[in-house]
């Protein structure tokens, strides 16, 4: 772990940090999507590769989206235009992990599952995988800057819709 710089502690920071995830996944299990785009800054990235893309070094991503519009547009496209089976994730998380801390941001690391529930009931394990994450603090709050979503399989069994 580098230095924490952010005129706070190290402890401050990882708590800052595991503050934003806890956000993160609870506006999605809890279908507050609308405020997702919000946890990113106005220029943020989400994308979504597997491991094995990684691995290669493959640009290829399964989504990528830049920018609060196109995040924006992601949701009201679930809600509008695609048509899947209603399901609702639980994500769980492990300890976010550090990597470099400056005064311009924070470099993460956490691990992550999703358990997903259909409408009848029936529960399986939808993702795996790591959040690496670029932070920074943008107006006195900690948004992502970009969030790459390393999914341990290539195989996803249905539409990805929901964001992970």
């Amino acid at each position: 772990m580098q230095d924490m710089a952010n005129n706070y502690s190290a402890e401050g920071v990882q708590t800052a940090v595991a503050g934003l995830m806890a956000a993160y996944v609870h506006l999605i299990d809890d279908d507050r999507l609308e405020e997702w785009p919000d946890l990113f800054t106005d220029d943020g990235i989400y994308r979504v590769t597997t491991r094995e893309n990684i691995d290669l070094g493959l640009p290829v991503s399964l989504i990528f989206c830049e920018g609060k519009g196109m995040l924006s547009d992601r949701i009201s496209a679930l809600r509008n235009a695609n048509i899947f089976e209603p399901q609702v994730y639980c994500h769980t998380l492990g300890l976010p992990e550090i990597l470099e801390s400056t005064d311009e941001h924070h470099r993460v690391r956490t691990n992550f599952s999703v358990i997903r529930t259909m409408e009848e009931g029936d529960m399986s394990v939808f993702a795996c995988g790591r959040y690496f994450d670029r932070i920074i603090k943008d107006d006195d709050v900690l948004r992502f800057q970009e969030r790459i979503v390393v999914l341990d399989s290539r195989r996803v069994d249905t539409l990805l819709v929901i964001p992970l």
